[in-house]
């Protein structure tokens, strides 16, 4: 399975050892590991938590991937997605990609990874000092995104 949403955390070493497992031809693994920060905005984050709606979220990630591998043939994706209640310091999201040569894995692991920020539809609430806020996405992500030629949900119309 390339897609997971789930409470639990995952284990990296294993995660990116079953990816690798599939495809013998792997040259390249590349990863990117989210986590909660303790801060946002100036102000400590005491928790974080993420709700999403199941079969459209995976069907979301589903379709990310299939993004990835049209782009860079050869490409495998894995994503692991958290959701619930997480503290700083947890994992939130892992995207791993394997490829024959490096620069397809780097290429499409920051690719998946600028595609999921701005189009997986999660949502993310801070609870901190002042009280609880949902998270907005940030216009970084969108021009992150638009590197790839794409428009992000969230963008304004032209």
């Amino acid at each position: 399975m390339t897609v997971r949403v789930q409470a639990d955390d995952f284990d990296l070493t294993t995660e990116v050892a079953a990816l690798r497992a599939q495809n013998p031809k792997v040259g390249a693994v590349a990863c990117f590991v989210g986590t909660v920060r303790d801060i946002n905005e100036g102000e400590a984050v005491e928790t974080m938590e993420l709700e999403h709606y199941p079969g459209m979220t995976e069907k979301s990630l589903e379709a990310i991937v299939d993004a990835a591998r049209e782009r860079w043939p050869g490409t495998d994706v894995l994503i692991v997605h958290r959701v619930g209640k997480l503290m700083p310091l947890d994992q939130i999201v892992l995207v791993a990609t394997t490829s024959k040569h490096r620069a397809n894995a780097f290429a499409s692991c920051e690719f998946v990874m600028d595609y999921l920020k701005t189009q997986a539809p999660f949502w993310k609430k801070e609870k901190t000092e002042s009280g609880e806020r949902w998270v907005d996405a940030r216009v970084t992500d969108d021009e992150a995104l638009a590197r790839w030629g794409l428009k992000s949900a969230n963008s304004k119309a032209d």
